[in-house]
């Protein structure tokens, strides 16, 4: 329809003014490796670790957030770790991952000595796998040892909620250490970890705060449906209200920055009133693979 092409070509023009007005600038920060003070523990398909040296300098430094740092999509936490905010409000909706957080910061060493406990053969990665009960500090070392043995880091759930994935082997389980957890609880000290839904999460938000948003997503596509998100999918649906309440959060004052797909559908709901930088490179459609055309693009409402 000329409607539909109008819009993409409106899409299209603004993305290549974005990307050519700071191409030089983004070169030169995809140059400069994340700081080694990056706390890295988990493997999470999906999250902004290989997207530091691009992200990091277009958001706002600890000191320039007046309020707290909101992430209502936490996941592996990369640019919370990168950014070190005063004052955080963390929150996702996978329970067992708020868990693993939450128990690592009231008791890191325990949560090690139950990780490093654990038996090394395919036979026990199941028997681990089906059991889900004990204290906090035990429930959230299952699920570090299942994120660190389970086959390329995945998190899928079935339809009962259950992690599903098969065993991937020992290879990656000790390339974390006791300090690593320790400097996660160390980061985590001044947190408060929520297990709700983003829209919950973000309408806490005031005037002074900022928020950052990695929701799930698919590069290039209108919606996501596979196992990885809290059991399902997200939705264009759920991009609509998460739109919805991001314009809400602008009105009372509060910044924002946003990675998602570069779906014109998706980049409709924000045209008019934010800024949309294409993001040079990412992992795209190929897990684990850097691509020059991802897909991706980063939304901001300064």
């Amino acid at each position: 329809m000329p409607g539909n092409n109008l819009l993409t070509h409106q899409l299209t023009l603004q993305l290549s003014l974005c990307y050519n007005s700071e191409k030089l600038k983004n070169k030169k920060m995809q140059t400069v490796a994340p700081k080694s003070t990056h706390v890295k523990f988990l493997r999470y398909p999906g999250g902004k670790q290989r997207m530091l040296a691009f992200l990091l300098p277009l958001l706002p430094v600890a000191d320039d957030i007046k309020g707290a740092y909101f992430e209502p999509f936490l996941g592996g936490g990369a640019v919370f770790f990168a950014l070190t905010p005063h004052k955080a409000i963390l929150s996702d909706r996978n329970k067992e991952l708020i868990n693993l957080y939450a128990g690592l910061k009231i008791n890191s060493d325990a949560v090690w000595d139950y990780f490093q406990s654990f038996p090394d053969t395919k036979e026990d990665y199941y028997a681990i796998r089906a059991e889900d009960d004990g204290p906090l500090e035990l429930k959230a070392a299952r699920t570090l040892y299942l994120n660190r043995t389970c086959f390329k880091g995945m998190w899928r759930y079935n339809s009962k909620g259950k992690f599903n994935v098969g065993y991937g082997g020992q290879g990656r389980r000790w390339a974390i250490s006791e300090k690593s957890l320790r400097d996660v609880s160390s980061h985590l000290k001044d947190a408060t970890l929520l297990n709700k839904d983003f829209e919950h999460v973000i309408n806490m938000s005031n005037e002074g705060d900022f928020i950052f948003l990695d929701p799930p997503y698919k590069p290039g596509a209108k919606e996501m449906d596979d196992g990885h998100y809290q059991y399902g999918c997200f939705s264009f649906k759920d991009q609509q209200r998460l739109s919805d309440a991001l314009h809400s959060a602008s009105e009372r004052g509060v910044r924002w920055a946003m990675t998602t797909s570069s779906h014109p559908d998706v980049l409709r709901l924000y045209l008019e009133s934010c800024k949309i930088t294409q993001i040079p490179h990412g992992t795209g459609s190929r897990l684990g693979i850097i691509d020059e055309n991802p897909g991706e693009v980063l939304i901001t409402n300064y």
